[in-house]
């Protein structure tokens, strides 16, 4: 994901968000200048991302507040929970990554405090970069806090592919670095951590695949909250057809079955408009089976040429002589990461890695 790829975001930070921001500094803080930070913070706003805007309320409140860092830091302490938007709360960290790094305990403490209100996954991989082994030790405590917040900090912000940040080279050479980190999560009752444990999971995937896969070949996958996270953190590898993150999920065997009335409707359209994908999977074998279905869609790209795309549909459990019918739609629109071309487009349906049936549709100009 990309900052352009949900251009509405950066509208948090508007012109009236910036407004309440003062109003609430000014409140927790009377002496603050809200005329100078509404100045210095609101200038060239409609050139700048969602990122960029965050950055500069930070650095407008500095411009702002003649204060050293720990003074601040007490009255941002105070703005936090009269912030009305959480992903707004994104400056303090902010913040604290901007002028903190030489302060380390008081910033780890600053770090920990924000996340509750939204998120320092962005902030903590500074101090990742100026003393890693320092800010990991802390990292691994988080991960065993009683706070859902500071336990996914201790995941999130330590994944060596973080969207919207820079990628951390020593984590992303060596997953092994932040192995007790997952291995701590790896049950978590919380599905906001457990979504960072298979997101981490999956970046490391792409790098160190087998690294992965040992790892979940260890884990109890007879526990839901585990099974869940290797599920979700094999997902580029199952998509790939990988036969060992099939095996652990269950779905390693070739499946037994047969594709009846596949069809892509319409069969023609227009960009912007939606494809409807459907078809019966019946069992041809003589016990259950566990059955991981995907599906891919062959875009036609700039030079003429197709490459494809897969996404999940369904994992589920086939029994013997069952037919069981599946349905998907699928929006045809451009993003930032995906340009569509006319032409033929092809959409192949693959359950446990296999391709069994495929079906077309054009994109009209």
């Amino acid at each position: 994901m990309t900052e352009q790829s949900a251009p509405a975001l950066k509208e948090m930070f508007n012109v009236e968000r910036l407004q309440h921001i003062a109003t609430q500094m000014s409140a927790v803080y009377p002496p603050f200048d809200a005329k100078g930070f509404l100045r210095h913070a609101s200038r060239d706003l409609d050139e700048l991302s969602v990122m960029q805007r965050m950055a500069r309320v930070s650095e407008s409140l500095h411009a702002v507040i003649a204060l050293d860092y720990p003074q601040t830091l007490e009255h941002l302490y105070a703005l936090a929970p009269r912030l009305n938007n959480r992903f707004v709360s994104l400056f303090l960290p902010h913040y604290v990554a901007s002028h903190g790094l030489d302060d380390f305990e008081r910033s780890m403490a600053a770090l920990k405090y924000f996340t509750t209100f939204g998120s320092a996954e962005f902030a903590i991989r500074h101090f990742l970069l100026k003393d890693f082994e320092r800010t990991l030790a802390v990292m691994q405590q988080w991960s065993q806090d009683d706070n859902e917040h500071v336990r996914r900090l201790a995941s999130e912000g330590s994944r060596p592919r973080l969207p919207w940040s820079f990628r951390l080279a020593r984590v992303q050479a060596d997953p092994s670095l932040c192995a007790s980190i997952l291995d701590n999560l790896k049950a978590d009752s919380s599905l906001y951590v457990r979504k960072s444990v298979a997101n981490h999971l999956n970046d490391i995937a792409k790098d160190h695949p087998d690294w992965v896969l040992d790892m979940l070949e260890g884990w109890q996958l007879d526990h839901p909250h585990t099974a869940w996270i290797a599920r979700h953190g094999l997902r580029s590898l199952i998509k790939q057809g990988n036969v060992r993150a099939l095996t652990i999920m269950g779905a390693g065997a070739k499946a037994e079955v047969k594709i009846h009335r596949l069809c892509v409707e319409p069969t023609v359209i227009r960009l912007g408009e939606r494809i409807n994908l459907s078809f019966t999977l019946e069992s041809l074998a003589a016990a259950p089976q566990k059955l991981v279905v995907d599906y891919a869609i062959d875009y036609v790209k700039n030079a003429g040429h197709s490459a494809a795309k897969v996404f999940k549909l369904k994992a589920f459990t086939l029994q013997a002589g069952e037919q069981h019918p599946l349905r998907r739609t699928q929006h045809i629109r451009d993003m930032t990461t995906r340009k569509h071309y006319p032409g033929k487009h092809t959409v192949h349906v693959l359950v446990n890695g296999e391709r069994v049936g495929s079906a077309d549709f054009e994109l009209s100009n």
